[in-house]
């Protein structure tokens, strides 16, 4: 508290300065005064920075930022390149989850491991390592393409709930597919089914206040992640939570990169045709992502309802299809898990990695593991879309392109729309699917949770449907890629050097 107030003190401070400087008739020595407090501000937050020991390109970026852009540089870093507020703004979240995690993990029993290959073995044991949640091998998978077949089936077991509704999602509109989604919602409140639901106040900004209280009158719980009016003073308006999960009755879960709003299905003229994977999930996995779910709801909430839900029966063992791992990850949890598992990931294959991601701004350690697998012969496919929906994005993300084409991954860029899927397939027989990107905001500032699949058989769909996308796709050859312009170039290099904190 005592440093954040600090902050905000030198803001003003170098505000005031500045005005002194250049918009007063003070004295020369009285402005030479207030440059050097000035002066001195910047030089203490950069040493601050560099004893936080990040790598030597963050450091240098945010030293940059500092220097150069006056006051708002250093507003744009109070609010994006300061690491330890994840510690100290979520600490008393991540100290209760790690602690219930313990609970739920211990009265589960160990599943049964013998039928995994060596590459699905060695990312099994490091994420039983480095996640909370626990592999489930009595889990069923349903890969859902697209829009139309995800909100159809999500809207047919909604209908189908009896005992409660728990969803949290980053993007909820109030536009013609949310007010679809809330009438079931309020119907089966009115009904006696509990429904408890959270939403981003930044991603939902646009869930109107009449919608919220609508539901709210029909019984439904409804609670903000992180509310926009508190957000500038405590900091946390950065920190979002970018998951979407939905559990019914403990028996069925969906997770995945698709919000609710129109666009979703390809209706917004702005984006087209929208290419998104969302996942059903059944069995003892549902109980997982469920935690997930109750964990954040007593954040937002304070109510602990955490034993308050029995898990879901599990049927005989030949019914499931392959071992699940629900991972969450965020500043509750620790420090660049999902980086981790997808370095894992990459690192333990033998024969392909294929990737799907909208936003591909890869730290070093994965770009390194991309390079020297494609480097090895391993089949390396990387899929983003052809236009992106943000400037730096899109450009951060073709300056990538260059050192990977050279070392003989294949990138491919999506045309038939906007894809928005997060995927990587690994030789066929490991996957995860998920809503974190690749890149820095999911690996370090977003709450996100995906799931990773082991020998699963919906591997084997997602397989078919990236095959199936790269026939709406163009891939990008070398000779072409280098001789584009001096001005694709720039922006490339630009909007790299964003990279940190995209």
């Amino acid at each position: 508290m005592k440093r954040r107030r600090m902050e905000f003190l030198f803001l003003l401070v170098l505000m005031a300065a500045l005005y002194v400087i250049f918009l007063t008739g003070y004295s020369f020595w009285i402005k030479l005064s207030f440059a050097l407090i000035y002066t001195f501000i910047i030089l203490i937050t950069a040493y601050s920075l560099m004893l936080e020991n990040r790598s030597a390109q963050a450091t240098l970026l945010w030293i940059y930022v500092l220097v150069f852009i006056p006051v708002l540089g250093y507003l744009f870093y109070l609010y994006s390149g300061q690491l330890y507020l994840k510690g100290y703004l979520f600490y008393h979240k991540r100290r209760n989850d790690r602690d219930e995690w313990e609970r739920v993990m211990k009265s589960e029993s160990s599943p049964d491991l013998s039928f995994l290959q060596d590459n699905q073995l060695e990312f099994a044991k490091f994420a039983d390592r480095v996640a909370f949640s626990s592999l489930n091998s009595k889990s069923r998978t349903t890969i859902l393409k697209n829009g139309d077949e995800t909100f159809s089936k999500i809207k047919e077991e909604l209908a189908k709930a009896e005992e409660y509704i728990h969803m949290e999602y980053y993007i909820f509109r109030s536009d013609r597919l949310g007010k679809e989604i809330m009438d079931i919602l309020i119907e089966k409140a009115k009904a006696g089914v509990e429904v408890l639901f959270t939403f981003d106040s930044a991603g939902s900004i646009h869930l109107s206040n009449e919608d919220i209280k609508a539901m709210q009158a029909a019984g439904i719980q409804v609670y903000p992640f992180s509310p926009l009016k508190y957000g500038f003073f405590n900091q946390k308006f950065n920190f979002r939570n970018h998951r979407k999960i939905i559990v019914i009755d403990g028996k069925v879960g969906f997770v995945g990169g698709l919000n609710v709003g129109i666009e979703y299905l390809g209706e917004d003229p702005d984006f087209g045709f929208w290419r998104d994977t969302h996942m059903m999930l059944e069995g003892e996995a549902v109980h997982t992502l469920h935690t997930v779910f109750l964990l954040d709801w007593q954040y937002v909430s304070g109510d602990n309802l955490l034993g308050d839900y029995e898990p879901p029966v599990t049927e005989a063992e030949d019914e499931w299809n392959g071992a699940v791992q629900v991972v969450a990850s965020g500043p509750d949890t620790a420090e660049g898990v999902m980086s981790d598992l997808y370095y894992t990931m990459m690192s333990s294959a033998k024969q392909s990695i294929w990737i799907a991601t909208p936003y591909f701004v890869p730290n070093e350690s994965i770009r390194t593991a991309l390079r020297i697998a494609a480097s090895k012969g391993i089949q390396v496919r990387i899929m983003v879309p052809e236009i992106n929906d943000g400037f730096l994005t899109q450009y951060a993300t073709r300056s990538y392109f260059a050192e990977l084409l050279r070392c003989g991954a294949e990138i491919y860029s999506y045309q038939k729309g906007f894809m928005h899927q997060k995927i990587i397939i690994v030789d066929g027989n490991l996957a995860s699917l998920g809503t974190a990107n690749m890149d820095m905001r999911s690996f370090h500032l977003n709450f996100e949770v995906n799931v990773f699949m082991l020998g699963s058989t919906s591997i084997r769909d997602l397989v078919a449907h990236y095959e199936a996308d790269m026939k709406d796709s163009v891939r990008i050859m070398p000779v072409e890629y280098y001789k584009r312009g001096i001005w694709h170039r720039t922006k490339e290099s630009f909007a790299r050097m964003f990279s940190g904190v995209l």
